[in-house]
């Protein structure tokens, strides 16, 4: 039997990469989708790949608490209930504070807005319908949110916020039933490096990795609802990720000189 067939599936900032990944996913296992996106003809073209009836997508920004009400609400009207939703909407981040100054204030805020709080206004409104139908929350997370990047400052804050914020409301809802989650993909491709903010708060333009290297977004969102179907507690993906989340657990000092090894040639950040 698909776990998913006829299941109300929310996934925030689905008409992108991972997430994009995650709607069309789902829908093929049968499940109700409803998503939401910042950019008309992406929303657009991800309709034209959707089954009749099984998808509603919203324009609007996880940043304003209104509009994650009224994601939540459109759900609930549109397919009566919600058994999963997805926090995927995220932003990343490139720049060293220490070049970037008071500039780099404003560009840390944007990204608490967008991968902290986006997520706390969404699980909020979501909460109650979950609780009714025992459902399952989840956070897509990052290696930061367990080790602190450098130039990404801010991208590291937010997601060591958002963990901390799941583990707490996941420990809150075990007698509910409500299953909490995050996960981990690493470096996976997608647009987000590109869309990433630089010092000044304008996206970089580019990606400083070799994306053709890396995980792509199928094999990603594959692996997410894996996890979803098994309930557990945490994913973290690739090799690296979980080398990079046991150094840092046992070896701190010593990962702290390979993250710099890593990120940095001749003093300058390269990646």
């Amino acid at each position: 039997m698909n776990t998913f067939q006829h299941k109300t599936v929310v996934i925030t900032g689905g008409t992108d990469g991972i997430g994009k990944s995650l709607v069309l996913a789902f829908l093929a296992k049968g499940a109700n989708v409803v998503t939401c996106g910042r950019n008309q003809q992406k929303i657009i073209a991800l309709e034209s790949e959707a089954p009749m009836g099984k998808l509603s997508v919203l324009n609007l920004d996880v940043t304003v608490e209104r509009e994650c009400q009224r994601l939540v609400d459109h759900a609930i009207a549109a397919f009566g209930s919600i058994d999963i939703l997805v926090n995927n909407a995220g932003i990343s981040m490139r720049g060293l504070l220490s070049e970037g100054g008071s500039d780099m204030i404003p560009v840390i805020k944007k990204v608490m807005d967008v991968n902290f709080y986006g997520t706390v206004y969404t699980t909020t409104y979501a909460l109650p319908h979950l609780i009714k139908s025992k459902g399952v929350v989840v956070g897509v997370s990052s290696i930061a949110g367990y080790r602190g990047l450098p130039g990404r400052s801010g991208y590291s804050a937010s997601k060591f916020a958002l963990q901390g914020w799941l583990e707490a409301i996941r420990t809150e809802m075990l007698p509910k039933g409500v299953h909490v989650m995050w996960v981990c993909p690493g470096f996976t491709a997608s647009n987000i490096r590109n869309v990433a903010l630089n010092s000044k708060g304008e996206a970089q333009g580019e990606s400083p990795l070799e994306e053709n290297k890396l995980m792509d977004a199928d094999t990603c969102a594959a692996h997410i609802i894996q996890s979803i179907q098994k309930r557990k507690r945490t994913l973290v993906m690739t090799f690296q990720g979980k080398e990079t989340v046991w150094l840092n657990k046992f070896f701190p000092g010593l990962t702290d000189k390979l993250t710099y090894k890593f990120f940095f040639k001749n003093g300058e950040l390269i990646k």
